[in-house]
């Protein structure tokens, strides 16, 4: 079983389910959600759904020591973290897949990513050979590798990037025509002033991943 971190928007905002209706699921519940009628959605954001609508903040890991461990060092990243606005939302093409990313950068959800990666480090498993040649396969940089080595990821620190995935990696065709879908699907919710205000803790028990806890933060 592997552990994640997650931002996620607040189950009351209309962000949530807008996302959970793009990606078809809802991974608070792990229910089913209707897709909007766009050619090809559920095909092109399946590898998403696995995932739910999020950000991520802690990456996938395999557990060195123990769930309640690993969920106290969430917890006291939370309790020493204030609740902070969002910057807008934007829909964009990252690396050949459509993503919601932000309009302008925010020092504090860097610095919450990177607190939720440093914190809970101390109960990661290193990764498979396997995970780490499929890593490396993507072609890295140096410091990517050298992120690779001490965190067990490439994109984290300064290399993180805040995104919200929505589909697998399109052709250009693709790309063209669903991001103009995605700009209309979203438009009602990206503009909305939104604070973070919670941390989610996840499980994947199989191949989806859950949320299985809210955590607020300050």
């Amino acid at each position: 079983m592997r552990v994640a971190v997650y931002w996620a928007p607040s189950r009351s905002e209309p962000l949530s389910g807008l996302g959970n209706s793009w990606l078809g699921r809802d991974a608070d519940t792990d229910n089913p959600c209707a897709q909007p009628g766009i050619t090809g959605i559920k095909t092109l954001t399946a590898d998403a759904r696995r995932y739910g609508f999020h950000c991520t903040l802690r990456p996938p890991m395999r557990l060195a020591t123990s769930w309640d461990a690993f969920r106290a060092a969430v917890h006291r990243v939370a309790a020493a973290t204030r609740s902070f606005p969002l910057p807008p939302l934007t829909v964009r093409t990252v690396d050949g897949f459509l993503a919601l990313t932000l309009s302008q950068p925010s020092a504090a959800m860097q610095a919450l990513a990177d607190s939720c990666v440093r914190e809970t480090d101390p109960h990661r498993l290193p990764p498979p050979p396997d995970e780490l040649a499929r890593r490396r396969a993507a072609g890295l940089s140096a410091r990517q590798e050298a992120l690779l080595q001490q965190w067990g990821y490439p994109y984290v620190m300064d290399e993180w990037l805040f995104h919200v995935t929505l589909t697998r990696r399109l052709s250009p065709p693709e790309r063209d025509y669903l991001l103009s879908e995605a700009e209309r699907h979203f438009a009602p919710a990206l503009a909305a002033p939104r604070r973070v205000t919670e941390i989610c803790l996840l499980t994947q028990p199989e191949v989806d991943f859950l949320i299985v806890e809210r955590v607020p933060l300050l």
